[in-house]
């Protein structure tokens, strides 16, 4: 899986054994998923592109460097939001664009229920957020709206993700970069993931 990232920080394996603790409170688990989206941000960006710049600092004339490409973010509804505001803290400059979907829990398929995406794109690298990559179907449909939208570099970015949805990801979009946290043992026969957490949207919004 060259295209797939799993983090190794200790940081990461710490939040995330606090954020699969079914004990922890929903305000926690905000605040997890928020601290591990900045970790996940760090390592994810990487390889962006810089412009130099002439700057000037208290002392003397010198060069520095600024993002060279715009910078969109995707988070799919609902469970993504929670991923924003820490991705947020690490480029306040990009720009949020949501696409909604729900997973069909007798077909356990993605049906897409809200997308505001502008008329062409206005960003040239867009990273989609979502806690959890299980049968990977909304992810996957993320990024074909993505590309038909005509996105040219996409990243997708989560915190859980089991080997089946990591498979149908690479499958239809191998171009894609992939960053986890961690990668899970497999799926339930109710498409959930194992070990896993649960509803990540259920957990973040208190109505599980």
């Amino acid at each position: 899986m060259s295209n797939v990232y799993e983090s190794s920080h200790p940081l990461v394996k710490h939040k995330l054994t606090i954020l699969r603790d079914k004990n922890t409170k929903p305000k926690k688990f905000r605040e997890l998923i928020r601290e591990i989206a900045i970790l996940l941000a760090y390592e994810a960006t990487q390889d962006l592109t810089l412009k130099i710049v002439p700057i000037e600092t208290p002392i003397v004339a010198t060069q520095g460097y600024t993002l060279e490409e715009p910078i969109g973010l995707v988070p799919v509804l609902r469970a993504g939001l929670g991923m924003v505001e820490g991705v947020w803290e690490m480029m306040p400059g990009s720009e949020v664009w949501h696409i909604g979907l729900f997973r069909d829990e007798r077909t356990l398929k993605p049906v897409e229920y809200y997308n505001k995406l502008p008329v062409s794109p206005t960003v040239q690298v867009c990273i989609v957020l979502d806690p959890m990559l299980a049968t990977g179907g909304s992810a996957k449909a993320t990024i074909d709206i993505l590309k038909r939208w005509g996105a040219k570099r996409i990243k997708f970015m989560g915190i859980i993700a089991a080997p089946e949805g990591l498979r149908t990801l690479q499958d239809a979009h191998p171009d894609v970069d992939i960053h986890v946290a961690v990668i899970d043992e497999k799926l339930n026969e109710n498409g959930y993931i194992v070990p896993g957490l649960g509803d990540a949207g259920d957990r973040q919004f208190g109505t599980a």
